[in-house]
């Protein structure tokens, strides 16, 4: 009697271990969906520029399920929107652990990394990237900035030209494409590449980065009214950088216009007085050498230029 009371025992417990396995189940796909559902609202959000109440949904979906990869991945764009990078890295991690490495997610991950000096880390994301997605320009984009960052130029150009030839309007790219040809001193094709950017967003939204290239250019060209256009567009377009009236002044002292040359550099010094990198997130940043080899090279010359004028006054 004991024996068959046992075993009944024994029956009812194994019969009944599938059905708490359901239960349990049942209770973790309804958190899924209601985390889902809240990252949902919260991506709508971000779109339409609610950053704080994105995050907050965000944040909500992750109370509910840690497991969400698309709440970390909201979360951590969130944050980065608000300078919070190196908690948006790891939330990204864990969107692209939880993901199984989906290519976007590793893809925006590696972009992060790059943008705040990890370039080893960068680079590895990239090639993770492109092992499953070799047909997104978003991915081969991330790997030219990855081989420009380490100076790779002649692999870093063929990787934006894989991004191009899927994705031919791709402003960012062709900007990045433009400054390799402007480093190789390759001004018709950079010419080609800009006339290619402008006719896809108009001269009007073009980046003011991409109206000083265009004017260097034109410049070494000989197209000097063209280049001094171009000059002038970029400093309407971005009255911050200092760039623009450096060229300016180059302009000048070419044409030996001494006292625009000498506003021009003024203006450039005022504006970057430091001679700091602008393109940067890392605060590690060091002065950029070639900005000061120019300013003093313009300098010089502008001090030789007066130099000349007042001998010539005198001998007047």
């Amino acid at each position: 009697m004991k024996s068959n009371f046992a075993l009944m025992i024994l029956l009812i417990t194994v019969l009944a271990l599938p059905g708490c396995r359901s239960i349990r189940r049942i209770g973790e796909s309804r958190q899924s969906i209601a985390a889902r559902r809240l990252s949902g609202q919260g991506f709508k959000a971000m779109h339409n520029n609610q950053w704080d109440v994105a995050e907050t949904l965000f944040s909500d979906a992750l109370d509910v399920s840690r497991a969400d990869d698309r709440a970390h991945w909201g979360l951590a764009e969130s944050l980065w929107q608000r300078g919070e990078y190196d908690l948006a890295i790891e939330h990204m991690e864990q969107a692209v652990r939880l993901s199984a490495s989906d290519p976007k997610r590793v893809q925006r991950l590696g972009r992060m990394y790059l943008e705040v000096g990890r370039d080893q880390e960068a680079q590895e994301q990239s090639l993770v990237a492109l092992a499953t997605a070799r047909n997104s320009a978003d991915v081969w984009a991330l790997r030219g900035d990855c081989l420009l960052a380490a100076g790779q130029l002649p692999d870093a150009l063929a990787a934006y030209h894989r991004a191009l030839a899927l994705q031919p309007d791709f402003p960012e790219v062709q900007l990045q494409t433009a400054e390799i040809y402007h480093q190789s001193q390759r001004y018709g094709r950079l010419l080609a590449t800009l006339d290619r950017l402008q006719d896809g967003v108009g001269s009007d939204a073009t980046p003011a980065r991409a109206d000083v290239l265009q004017g260097i250019a034109m410049r070494r060209l000989g197209r000097i009214d063209e280049a001094q256009k171009c000059f002038a567009r970029a400093t309407e377009k971005d009255p911050s950088d200092a760039t623009p009236h450096l060229e300016l002044a180059t302009l000048s002292l070419d044409q030996g216009n001494v006292e625009s040359a000498k506003q021009s550099l003024a203006m450039a010094l005022k504006l970057n007085p430091n001679s700091l990198s602008p393109h940067t997130l890392n605060p590690n940043a060091s002065a950029d050498p070639h900005w000061d080899n120019e300013i003093k090279k313009q300098q010089a010359r502008l001090a030789n230029e007066e130099h000349g004028v007042n001998n010539s006054a005198r001998l007047r």
